[in-house]
């Protein structure tokens, strides 16, 4: 299969190419998704393959506007929805509710009576959703447990040949996948961090918790990235908490074969030596968190043995960053 690169004129082609049962990746202000129709389970059982995703991993519904989330969504929690929705969407935010009976397949939902629903802010796929008339769904357009996708060359490397297309609308603005909240359960509970944080959220709603347990073997997650190995690169990542410890972990790390990546900020990178693959995460938690994925890419290859990464403190405004960081590094912190 060929995987054409389309820029926005030739959106109807990305169009028609869902329409047809194809899988078509695009842009999002998080992440790439890639899309199907999300009310045909023969053709998301191909998103799945395509990705090497287990099928019990939820994927997130997009729409192009509330109203579409009500032909599914079970109307029990759409004044509290509708609160969020109203405050963050077009946004880095999904919401988790019931569904209506028989509304949405078992492939799209991991077999859950929940879904994932979410509109993103990018005008392009926007468009897309509103031309197709109906959700699709969109998990990140990579390949399972690897970095997500900041830019269509991203998507290309992991997924040529397996889809269709790749819309392509430049390098996502955000860097991260959206904060997850889940409105099916006593106390809205946070699944997955984002740039859309608790503080934020009980602005709108009230009292809301955020969920750190580790998902069982046997159990089935309710949101994606919880429960498999996800956003690592083939090197190790090594997690530098202090920034005065790099020097001694770069010393270490050069005493055993393979090169090493270093993924930091223009100020701790200035003060390391030029020798090292380096990749900037800009200057602040922000910008981090933009550049974290396409970082990891972009250090990796076959000669890196390790990646040591920048951690940042603890904070409401890091913990995307750090949830996705420590996750690429199977939570490996050094020790000094």
């Amino acid at each position: 299969m060929e995987t054409e690169i389309l820029k926005s004129d030739r959106l109807s082609e990305a169009v028609n190419f869902l329409a047809d049962g194809k899988l078509v990746a695009f842009p999002t202000e998080t992440v790439y998704g890639l899309g199907a129709d999300a009310t045909r389970p023969d053709i998301v059982k191909d998103v799945y393959a395509a990705k090497g995703r287990p099928s019990d991993n939820p994927l997130i519904v997009h729409v192009d506007s509330p109203a579409m989330v009500w032909e599914y969504a079970d109307t029990k929690y759409k004044p509290l929805a509708e609160k969020l929705m109203n405050k963050f969407w077009p946004g880095p935010l999904t919401i988790i509710m019931p569904i209506q009976p028989g509304k949405l397949s078992k492939e799209v939902t991991g077999g859950l009576n929940t879904a994932a629903f979410r509109m993103p802010n990018n005008s392009l796929t926007l468009k897309l959703i509103k031309e197709l008339g109906k959700p699709i769904v969109g998990p990140s357009a990579n390949t399972s447990g690897k970095p997500s996708p900041t830019e269509a060359k991203h998507v290309y490397h992991d997924l040529k040949g397996k889809i269709s297309a790749i819309l392509d609308d430049g390098p996502t603005v955000i860097g991260v996948e959206s904060t997850v909240i889940d409105l099916s359960v006593e106390i809205p509970t946070i699944l997955r961090p984002g740039m859309i944080d608790s503080d934020q959220l009980e602005e709108v709603i009230g009292t809301v918790r955020s969920d750190h347990h580790k998902v069982t073997d046997s159990e089935v997650p309710k949101a994606p990235g919880m429960k498999y190995k996800h956003y690592a690169p083939n090197a190790q990542v090594i997690i530098i908490d202090d920034p005065k410890d790099f020097k001694n972990a770069l010393s270490e790390c050069c005493e055993q074969t393979g090169r090493i990546g270093i993924l930091a900020t223009d100020e701790i990178l200035e003060q390391l030596p030029d020798n090292f693959h380096k990749f900037s995460l800009g200057t602040d938690i922000y910008s981090a968190s933009k550049h974290l994925f396409a970082g990891l890419r972009a250090l990796d290859d076959d000669k890196t043995a390790f990646i040591l990464a920048q951690g940042f403190p603890d904070d409401a405004h890091g913990e995307a960053y750090r949830n996705r960081l420590n996750k690429s590094a199977g939570q490996q912190h050094y020790k000094n």
